[in-house]
């Protein structure tokens, strides 16, 4: 049976969307990204499309899930872990403290 389309409707700056989208690639799962716009009230298309003005969103063939914790548990409800989900996540994890280091040279230092 075919996996339902998944659509995300996010930010990039938002750290609960962010989450969202690390676990959907961690699942290995193929996604639309809606980009909302920041400020809540030109959020029309997104209301129109889900019913919420609020992000993330995750419409799971036609289910609208709202929120991040709704959205993380229903796909670790409907989707199973791919064998390199592990390896997905010390890739992901590695970025991470790259990305802090950079930000904070005194970090670097420290763990070095």
């Amino acid at each position: 049976m075919p996996s339902p389309t998944l659509e995300l409707w996010q930010t990039e700056w938002c750290p609960a969307s962010h989450r969202v989208r690390q676990r959907l690639t961690e699942l290995g799962l193929t996604y639309l990204v809606h980009q909302v716009p920041v400020e809540p009230d030109r959020r029309t298309e997104l209301e129109v499309a889900t019913g919420q003005r609020s992000i993330p969103v995750l419409v799971a063939g036609g289910t609208v899930i709202d929120g991040e914790r709704a959205i993380l548990d229903h796909v670790d409800d409907h989707f199973s872990e791919p064998p390199d989900a592990l390896e997905q996540r010390a890739k992901a994890a590695k970025a991470k403290q790259k990305e802090l280091e950079e930000a904070c040279p005194k970090l670097a230092a420290a763990t070095h």
